[in-house]
């Protein structure tokens, strides 16, 4: 009896322990928790009690679809190096008439989850949409990663939800960053590989702030020399840069109405303090604002995103 009790006891431990482990690592070379991170995440329970879970992934390739479905929140995925560690799928809207919002490398669908030091790439030809990085969730943060990819490389999606973006690299051809999210993009740079749209936002008619680039670098790949910051794909989008480094390769024009005057009187498209060639306001749009010293008070961190919870990815 006293052996059976003793055993219990030991596998209780183990369980105890178990549910109160903080780290998972994956390693493709078979040396973590797991090999895969699909599997590391599907580990995670809803709503664990231990408190946040972090994902340490090491380097290495992961050809994976990844999922966090909206019922894992409060994790963590950080990789060894940002870029040694790599995401990568390879999907595209005409594989079989999939459309774009299937396209994704990685679908976010939790709340209040942190990536950072990763590489996020959908490595499709140019043969169609192709998301690398699908967000559905609030309150999510990403940091000091690469999103690559061609058309609709970011879809920042779901009506008001929140998301930080700091010291990231995002590459693509057309309407690369899209989505009806509130976003703040802090020290990125954006890169352009096409003559095309960098944004395409999506901001509700009731949401007050859709895409704000501050302290950004926007680049151009060889030979493009005509971008527009922005189109609007809903009549109300919103987007700034502020205190961004805008290249040569900018259009004078600045914005663009989508073939559709009418969202020339609902587009919220603003600038301000931007340097580099091609931040001459002089040619811009009648319809695009640039703000004042004053007016641009209002675009800080904690109005853009701290919401009725008030949420601080600063702190986190």
């Amino acid at each position: 009896m006293k052996k059976v009790i003793l055993a219990c006891l030991f596998l209780l431990a183990i369980s105890v322990s178990a549910q109160e482990k903080t780290g998972i690592t994956v390693d493709r070379n078979g040396t973590g928790d797991f090999r895969n991170i699909q599997e590391a995440i599907n580990s995670i329970r809803t709503a664990d009690p231990g408190g946040t879970i972090t994902i340490y992934i090491k380097n290495g390739v992961y050809k994976e679809k990844l999922i966090i479905p909206p019922h894992i929140t409060n994790i963590r995925l950080t990789g060894e190096d940002r870029d040694k560690t790599v995401i990568n799928y390879d999907d595209h809207a005409n594989i079989n008439k999939m459309g774009t919002f299937k396209t994704y490398t990685f679908l976010l669908g939790g709340n209040d989850i942190v990536l950072e030091n990763l590489t996020i790439e959908n490595s499709s030809e140019e043969l169609g949409q192709a998301v690398a990085l699908h967000i559905e969730g609030d309150r999510v943060i990403l940091r000091n990663c690469r999103l690559l990819g061609r058309q609709d490389t970011l879809y920042a999606g779901r009506d008001g939800a929140r998301q930080y973006f700091e010291n990231c690299y995002i590459e693509g051809t057309t309407d690369f960053i899209f989505g009806p999210s509130t976003a703040w993009f802090e020290g990125c740079a954006i890169h352009c590989k096409k003559n095309s749209y960098i944004t395409a936002a999506n901001t509700p008619e009731k949401v007050k702030y859709g895409y704000i680039f501050n302290n950004c670098t926007v680049t151009m790949a060889e030979g493009i020399t005509s971008v527009f910051l922005g189109r609007p794909w809903r009549a109300y989008a919103m987007t700034l840069f502020m205190n961004c480094i805008l290249p040569k390769g900018i259009k004078p024009e600045g914005w663009d109405n989508w073939r559709n005057a009418d969202n020339e009187k609902t587009a919220r498209y603003m600038e301000y303090n931007n340097s580099g060639e091609g931040a001459n306001t002089s040619g811009r749009v009648k319809w695009a604002g640039i703000l004042s010293s004053d007016e641009v008070k209002e675009y800080t961190t904690a109005n853009v995103l701290s919401g009725c919870d008030n949420w601080n990815p600063l702190a986190q």
